[in-house]
This record gives C-alpha cells, structure tokens and sequence, in this order.
C-alpha cells in the first residue's frame, strides 16, 4: 500500500482552482456536473482509503473480532505509520459517519415537514402558496416535487416577475439540484477539503436556474430585477439549508450582472489554453490519480490480508 493509501485523503487539493475558476468558464449546467462529480469521485477514494485504515487500526485492538492474522507485522507493514494511522481513522470514521447521517437526516427531515405542511393548502400544479409574513420561495424535491412561495414573496414581487420566479424553482426541480447539492455536501462531510466545491456548487445551480427562468421568460433584464428584489426582502428558511433558494445573501449582485450580460457559452468544458482549462485539467488528474491509489491501496492490502489468513 506504501503512501498511496494517503494520497486520495489530500488528492482533493487538486479540485480547489477548478472550484474557484469554474464558474467564470462555464456555462452554469456544466459547472454544476463538472464540481458534482469531482466531489463524489474524490470523495469515494478518500472514503475507501479511510475504510483499509480502519481495518488495519481495528486489527490491532485487543479483543477485535477480525482474525488474528490481520494484526500480524507484515501487515501493519503495509501502511507507514500504521500505528497513529490506523487508530485515528478509527475516530475519523467515526466522525464521517455521524457527519454524513446528521446531513441525510436533516436533508429528509425538512423534506418531511415541508410536505406535511402541504396537507389541506390548495395550490395550482406545482405551486403551494404559504399564508407566511416571512418572505420566501424554494423548490421542495418529491413525487411530484412543489415550488414553495409564500404569500409575502409573492407580495414583493410584480405580476410579471412572479414567472421568473415559478420558472427559477421548477429549474431547480428538473434539474434535480437537491441531488448535485445533497452529494457534494457529504462529500464535504466525507473530506473537508472537499467543502469549497459546495459553494461553488450552489452558486452555479442558482445560475443554472437563472438561466433557464430567462430562457422561459425571454427577458434577461426582468429576470435579473426579480432576484434582486427578492435578495432584498428574502429570509432564510428555518431548517432549509439543503434546498436551493429563489434569493439569498452572498452572490446574488454577480448572479444579477451575469443576467444582464449575455447568454454564458454552452459548453461543459474549458478551453485547454486558459486557466479555468488547466484548472479542470488539474482536477481531472487528481480524480484519476485518487482513484488509481485507491485500487492499489485496495488490491495490496486485499492480498496481504489474504496471505495472513491462515487457512
């Protein structure tokens, strides 16, 4: 195994200039995917590479019920430092486990309420208007999924700028944003190297779904005054930091200029001779070469665990 079942734990490094120029380069549907998938490819090598620490950490324990050949020295051998390494995985497993559960729960957990509080409201389609003072909109993933407004957003905003709105959110439910986010947040939990490519993440389906409210719409400049109006008044939505809002504070000046410029070009990947390019290229390196040191930490410890098996 040697360093190799290290590297995937600080290989995410790799996806911090791509987290950071993507959105610059992009068209905001790509960003998405590209920061999306990043983050779960790293996310699973440092996962697997944690799990073979904690194998041989757990070997070591007095009483562990893995076989007594699995303590032996050829196979603390095969991890350097084996020692600290492999009992303070133990902990950090411990730690991803908790983080990830409290994630998922919470994630359902809103989904739950939110849906309860469906019960008996009238709403067209898949529109649920709230009788709410506290001005706020969201797209509420289920079967079928809800564009949450209340009745103070709706308020804020003109006739015309509510179909900016309506189409915001439901771009937010065909494209199954919660998905993209939802995974790059336990990615995050899984390796905290991993936490800025959410930001990144929420910043491009938010211009993902600008783009398309303007599309529907087909007028840029209205679009651009709804989330701004709606920054100005919007709330957060208690226990709702999983889903995706309409408006909120942080990037919406730069969602706003974005929509008064012209339409971002349609395109997945950089261009190669640019930095966004090498920035993608970087990222693209480190998740292969992540993935390529987990099946080799994986295969050599798989036949060393098998040699000291005794049969």
């Amino acid at each position: 195994m040697g360093v190799f079942v290290y590297l995937p734990l600080v290989l995410p490094l790799t996806a911090l200039p791509i987290a950071r120029l993507a959105e610059q380069h992009l068209h905001p549907r790509g960003a998405a995917r590209l920061l999306t998938t990043v983050a779960v490819i790293l996310a699973s090598c440092s996962l697997l590479c944690l799990g073979l620490l904690v194998v041989v950490g757990t070997a070591q324990l007095p009483g562990n019920p893995l076989p007594d050949g699995w303590s032996d020295d050829e196979v603390r051998d095969a991890v350097p430092h084996d020692a600290f390494a492999g009992k303070a995985s133990i902990l950090a497993l411990v730690v991803v486990t908790g983080a990830c559960g409290f994630t998922v729960h919470r994630h359902f957990r809103f989904r739950a309420r939110a849906h309860r509080a469906l019960r008996g409201l009238g709403g067209a389609d898949d529109v649920a208007v709230l009788p709410d003072a506290t001005p706020y909109a969201y797209a509420l993933p289920g079967s079928p999924g809800k564009v949450m407004v209340s009745t103070a957003m709706l308020a804020s905003l003109e006739p015309a700028e509510h179909r900016a709105l309506f189409a915001h959110e439901r771009a937010h439910l065909t494209g199954r944003h919660h998905r993209l986010l939802l995974a790059t947040r336990l990615a995050g939990c899984v390796n905290p190297l991993l936490w800025p490519l959410l930001g990144a993440l929420v910043y491009s389906t938010e211009r993902w779904a600008d783009e398309e409210a303007a599309r529907v719409t087909g007028d840029r400049r209205l679009t651009a005054r709804a989330v701004g109006k709606a920054a100005l008044v919007a709330r957060p939505v208690p226990g709702g930091a999983a889903f995706a809002a309409f408006a909120t504070a942080g990037p919406v000046p730069r969602r706003v200029a974005a929509l008064l410029g012209p339409v971002p070009p349609d395109r997945s990947w950089p261009p190669a001779l640019t930095p966004a390019g090498a920035a993608a290229l970087v990222a693209a390196a480190g998740a292969t070469v992540s993935a390529l040191s987990a099946l080799n930490a994986a295969v050599a410890l798989f036949l060393v665990l098998k040699a000291a098996t005794p049969l």
